[in-house]
């Protein structure tokens, strides 16, 4: 049986770690490189890192924070922001990562999932995309389109309709990132990822909504989501108390998930 996985993902602005709430009002945290380092020691199980004003600013990721970084982790390392072409996406793995995620550049151009996935292989690339509830129609007969640039820009595309779209086109994996739970620590869309489940037969990363471990529990059994990103629970300043990547995965082996064991 598939282990499930545990994910913190990076939201960089300069060189910062930052947390949102539904993509907007982001608060520092601290400088990626350190928090990559801690979120390793804790032996969380791969980390995605976001420069999250790139695409919107219209220039390329930040390759430097990208290896300083990589240089500190010895885990599946992605990174997605401001990636345009086969060229941005050597140079990302060529600095270290691992994976690569495109959003807003996708849909903008979605012959770049399949450049890619030709490539590098689809095991490479991971199609993510920002999700929000919509009313039901004709065009969006789903109810949750896509939005681009940092939930900036609605697309008036169904996203299951892209989803099913960019895994025919090549994406190895897919990130469902929702924008209506992000940040707000009441638990993933189960909706969402129970649709996105049966569209898609790769690999789907749930991202939005993570407050408790329950959380987990709900998404891992009633949805086939392979992973979750839980970033909020593991730093954000806006908590209470946060968790340690052990502490998560003790519950979800005492659960009956599998999730590969903390080391002592």
């Amino acid at each position: 049986m598939l282990t499930k996985r545990l994910i913190a993902c990076f939201d960089v602005i300069g060189d910062r770690v930052t947390k949102a709430v539904k993509f907007q009002d982001n608060i520092d945290v601290g400088p990626a490189e350190e928090l990559a380092k801690i979120m390793y020691d804790e032996q969380i199980d791969e980390l995605l890192f976001y420069d999250i004003t790139a695409s919107a600013e219209k220039r390329k990721i930040n390759i430097d924070m990208v290896k300083r970084v990589a240089k500190c982790v010895f885990i599946p390392f992605a990174v997605g922001g401001g990636i345009k072409n086969l060229s941005d996406m050597h140079e990302v793995l060529k600095a270290g990562a691992e994976k690569i995620s495109i959003d807003s550049m996708a849909v903008r151009n979605p012959s770049i999932i399949a450049e890619g996935a030709r490539a590098f292989g689809s095991q490479c690339i991971i199609l993510s995309t920002q999700v929000k509830r919509v009313e039901k129609s004709d065009k969006i007969p789903s109810g949750y389109e896509v939005y681009i640039d940092g939930a900036r820009v609605a697309t008036g595309m169904d996203a299951i309709e892209w989803i099913r779209r960019g895994q025919e086109l090549g994406a190895g994996e897919i990130c469902i990132n929702s924008i209506d739970n992000d940040g707000t620590v009441s638990g993933y869309d189960i909706n969402l990822m129970k649709m996105a489940s049966e569209a898609v037969s790769v690999p789907l990363i749930a991202s939005g909504g993570a407050g408790k471990p329950g959380h987990l529990k709900e998404l891992f059994t009633q949805t086939a989501a392979q992973a979750a990103i839980i970033s909020s629970m593991l730093y954000s300043p806006r908590l209470e108390r946060n968790y340690k990547v052990a502490e998560l995965k003790e519950y979800l082996m005492g659960e009956n998930i599998p999730v590969r064991p903390p080391v002592a």
